[in-house]
């Protein structure tokens, strides 16, 4: 039998909730959604509305798969102003790949979104009511008019979504720029004013990096934005007062000699490339983090001297080598020696390329090659400190 026989007139049968579907507000709301009855809906304009509420919920892929087939099993039947389709669970598992429990779910879902409502029969089947001409006049099953009725509100959560993307998007832009100009501000510092400290800000920077999401989150950023503007003044603001030998105004001229004379001109008695160059407690701490592993503080030279005896050991270099170091090249260059040696070993244990088998011997060659003249100590930890900041 095809269907449920109607009296003569056509009239339709009264339809009653079984009762057996779990009752919600959601799923009364549901209910009294509806659409123009003069409005003509076409198969086309509904698939897009389901479309168009993917997007707006955020639904997961087995809502969308149900989605897709309650609406693709719609005729276009006009059920006075009723979107009505009736398919089986079993149709749906068919066409969706989906096992039956998780169809029931996703429908379950679908009637607590308010995108369809349910239209059940006395023993719960989903079925078409006839007439007798064998036409369908009603059925039993699903409601697809509360998903057409909803389609402005669908449009403006898209563009509120599209709105929020754009307005996130310029916040990423925000930070990416503060990250670029803090980095180009140390990478600076490091470069031109080795001596400054600038280990707060680079631990700043890289905490920093760690709470910020990846480009295309939605989680609010307003906060790190802040904090990004705020690094990059901080940093920039030490560039510019190192710049000015630590003054934050502008310099006030005194110069009175002459516009002929250079303003670059140094003692003839001393050359540029004679004079010594000294290694900075700042540039040594900043570049080699490894130091950590000494047990006090090293606020002064002496305390990196005495950080250098101690962390010899780490390299596994005889005492003897850093009597020999001292001797060489003294004692502030013999622990900024063991510092450096001892950071690239870290790392590169680190990274698991094992390049260096030996730190001792490694220890003993840079101290010979710097005292030789043929390594200058400072340049390697200025490049040691730039390749931590990139």
């Amino acid at each position: 039998m095809n269907g449920i026989a109607l009296p003569e007139n056509g009239e339709l049968m009264q339809t009653v909730p079984s009762g057996g579907r779990r009752l919600t507000p959601a799923v009364l709301a549901g209910r009294e959604l509806a659409f123009e009855k003069e409005r003509t809906v076409s198969r086309k304009e509904l698939a897009q509305t389901a479309r168009e509420a993917e997007k707006a919920l955020s639904l997961r892929p087995g809502l969308r798969l149900v989605l897709h087939e309650l609406v693709g099993s719609w005729g276009e039947q006009d059920f006075e102003g009723k979107l009505l389709v009736w398919p089986s669970n079993d149709y749906l598992v068919a066409r969706t790949g989906l096992s039956e429990r998780t169809v029931r779910y996703a429908v379950s879902q679908l009637v607590e979104l308010q995108l369809v409502s349910s239209k059940d029969s006395a023993n719960g089947k989903r079925f078409a009511i006839r007439d007798r001409a064998g036409e369908i006049v009603d059925a039993f099953g699903f409601d697809l008019t509360p998903l057409y009725a909803r389609r402005g509100e669908f449009t403006a959560e898209i563009e509120r979504q599209k709105l929020a993307r754009d307005a996130q998007g310029r916040l990423f832009d925000q930070i990416t720029i503060c990250r670029r100009a803090t980095e180009e501000a140390l990478s600076a510092l490091a470069e031109h004013f080795p001596g400054v400290v600038t280990a707060d800000l680079i631990e700043a920077l890289d905490e920093l990096r760690e709470r910020t999401p990846r480009r295309g989150s939605m989680r609010p950023i307003e906060r790190l934005v802040g904090e990004w503007l705020e690094i990059r003044r901080l940093a920039e603001k030490r560039y510019y007062e190192s710049a000015n030998g630590g003054n934050s105004c502008r310099h006030k001229e005194t110069n009175n000699d002459s516009p002929s004379e250079s303003c670059t001109k140094v003692d003839e008695g001393v050359g540029s490339a004679e004079r010594p160059v000294s290694l900075t407690l700042g540039l040594v701490l900043d570049a080699c983090p490894a130091l950590s592993m000494y047990p006090r503080p090293i606020r002064s030279e002496n305390d990196l001297i005495d950080a250098g005896k101690h962390l010899r050991s780490m390299l596994s270099a005889h005492p003897s080598a850093w009597r020999e170091a001292v001797e060489a090249i003294g004692p502030v260059r013999a622990a900024g020696a063991v510092a450096l040696v001892l950071q690239l070993y870290e790392d590169d244990q680190a990274a698991g390329t094992n390049r260096i088998r030996n730190p001792g011997g490694y220890f003993r060659a840079m101290v010979r090659m710097v005292a030789e003249g043929r390594v200058d100590l400072q340049t390697e930890i200025i490049a040691l400190r730039k390749r931590r900041l990139c």
